[in-house]
């Protein structure tokens, strides 16, 4: 096995009902993969966040004492949980992230795979140029984990033990506040901007057609997009902020000669979002001429409509090269999968102006990347910058929002504890379902006993007003426990005392059993 082991962990939880499940969630520790050792995180050039390093060395502690005392950790898993698992450009280079990306028309075929697997009930896919992260609900935590795993590593053809030291991974209540920073822009490489909110609406649209994007998925992202709706309008986070298409302008700025567009002649390839942002930042950095190269003409136009002030020389992708070899800043921001521009097609190209310092710059924003990273100044006379090199840009940006990024963190956080009252209000459904049950039972058992007594003189009618009054009477009996099951999920303290009564009733009338051969055969039909 590699010098860097991966520690998989989870907080023991009480094998007794009479603990209520939302304390049992409470208890569960933060689950992550990180390096054992920190030396070797280093080595590998992974940096994972201060919070995921502690919760997982708190999980080791927990496993060690659980293995210690010879308990089984896979038969005390009593309800789904909510998986978070992936890699972001805060932890994995962008050679693997390409790998692994996933097109938003794949995202339904994933969503499918995914669910194909025995332990997973639910998935999500959010797929962007700084992060891949797979959301499941899974059956079975531990064995969801490694079927996650075993597609990530199927889908990308990436080996699993490289990709293991740069994933991280969370569950439950971790995996919930993790997607909601991530939509309120607090968890981007440029904190605080626009673009992650739209791709995390964007899974919640693509979703709606999926079968596999379930109730518990569906409503965590929807509780995501109002969280990062929130935090945008109610903090300053958002203000004066910048992009990953705005951070790759001023990089540009920032090499060039004199910190100027002046004299340099810039070409951006792809005429899609990121695309007309940098349009837009270049413009007020003082570049009003702009050569734009796409697949197709109409979205080039409409790009340039909106940029009247902007002098636009549009070309087709077929004269991509010759555009190329007369610019000096170039821009790669297309949707392409593969690489458009090798290091063979600019070592043919002339050499850039002095005025721009004898070198050819490439911004390649794009993953895939779409510009080859061989291209050097000593063999092409040519550099390439990917979105990795922007955080020379973004630290200072991270630096000046950390007050709004503060705010932000008490609005995520009601937003989570509204999520996680709603979803602690899904658990007395089986509990519901179960005590009719078991009443339906009793009832039809004890009709059928008394109707066998009274024998064979009673008429139809007779016999449906029995059956009648033992409906009422069930009905009756059963109003007020199924009063105190049902919660609406908005008041988190009316849940908690929700859950308690559940916990009662199903001590009282002995449900454990019923509840879990439901959820067995739920799963099985899950599956079919």
């Amino acid at each position: 096995m590699a010098s860097t082991q991966i520690l998989r962990a989870t907080c023991l939880t009480s094998s007794q009902r009479v603990v209520s499940v939302k304390q049992q969630r409470q208890n569960r520790a933060v689950t992550v993969r990180v390096a054992s050792e920190p030396d070797a995180a280093t080595n590998v050039g992974v940096k994972l966040p201060t919070t995921h390093v502690s919760a997982s060395q708190n999980a080791l502690k927990q496993i060690e004492s659980s293995n210690a005392q010879g308990i089984n950790r896979y038969a005390m898993e009593k309800k789904s949980s909510i998986i978070a698992i992936g890699l972001t450009i805060h932890n994995a280079p962008v050679e693997l992230r390409e790998k692994l990306a996933v097109p938003e028309p794949e995202w339904p075929r994933a969503i499918e795979e995914l669910c194909a697997y025995p332990h997973i009930e639910e998935a999500a896919v959010l797929s962007t140029c700084n992060r891949l992260e797979i959301y499941v609900v899974g059956l079975s935590y531990h064995r969801a984990v490694r079927e996650v795993e075993a597609w990530m590593s199927k889908a990308s053809g990436v080996d699993l033990e490289e990709m293991r030291p740069h994933l991280f991974l969370l569950r439950d209540r971790d995996a919930t506040a993790h997607l909601l920073r991530v939509s309120g822009g607090l968890d981007s490489l440029v904190m605080g901007e626009g673009q992650i909110l739209a791709q995390v609406k964007q899974v919640h649209k693509v979703g709606q057609s999926c079968n596999g994007f379930g109730r518990h998925l569906n409503g965590l992202f929807k509780q995501a997009v109002t969280a990062g709706k929130r935090v945008r309008s109610e903090t300053s986070i958002a203000s004066g902020a910048v992009s990953v298409s705005s951070a790759a302008a001023e990089l540009a700025q920032l090499k060039l000669p004199g910190n100027t567009f002046d004299d340099a002649t810039v070409c951006i390839i792809g005429a899609g979002k990121m695309s007309k942002l940098l349009v837009k930042h270049l413009h007020s950095k003082g570049c009003n001429r702009i050569t734009l190269l796409n697949r197709s003409l109409p979205r080039c136009e409409a790009l340039a409509e909106e940029f009247p002030d902007v002098e636009f020389d549009v070309h087709l992708m077929p004269e991509m090269m010759e555009c190329v070899k007369n610019s000096d800043v170039i821009f790669a921001a297309s949707g392409s999968e593969e690489l458009l521009i090798h290091a063979v097609d600019v070592a043919e190209m002339p050499k850039a102006p002095d005025a721009v310092g004898g070198v050819r710059r490439f911004f390649d924003i794009s993953v895939p990347r779409n510009i080859a990273p061989d291209i050097t100044v000593d063999s092409c006379g040519s550099i390439v910058y990917n979105v990795d090199d922007l955080k020379e840009v973004v630290a200072a940006n991270t630096e000046a929002r950390a007050k709004a990024a503060a705010e932000a963190e008490v609005l995520l956080k009601e937003e989570q504890m509204a999520f996680e009252a709603w979803r602690d209000s899904l658990e007395t459904v089986p509990t519901i379902k179960a005590l009719r049950s078991k009443a339906e039972a009793v009832r039809s058992a004890e009709l059928d006993k008394a109707l066998n007594k009274l024998g064979e003189g009673m008429t139809n009618k007779q016999k449906k007003a029995i059956e009648e009054l033992s409906k009422s009477i069930v009905n009756k009996l059963l109003h007020g426990p199924m009063t105190a099951l049902r919660s609406d999920g908005a008041d988190p303290e009316a849940v908690k005392q929700t859950l308690a009564n559940m916990d009662a009733l199903e001590r009282m009338f002995e449900l454990g059993q019923i509840i879990e051969e439901d959820r067995l055969a739920s799963a099985s039909r899950s599956k079919k």
